[in-house]
């Protein structure tokens, strides 16, 4: 696999990451539940760290 093409990917798991850690952040706070809100913030920063290391795979 290319270097372009593994970076590809951790950028795709990054930004679905972020997602999926936006949803939990918003419910979490919609519910007033500050664990899934935790949760839903640890999820964000671990996709953003992945499009951090999908980037510096693509040279970017």
């Amino acid at each position: 696999m290319s270097n372009q093409n593994q970076g590809l990917g951790d950028k795709v798991k990054g930004a679905v990451n972020k997602a999926k850690g936006e949803v939990k952040d918003q419910v979490g706070n919609a519910i007033n539940n500050k664990n899934l809100q935790a949760s839903g913030k640890k999820d964000k920063a671990k996709g953003k760290v992945q499009e951090g290391v999908g980037k510096f795979k693509d040279g970017q």
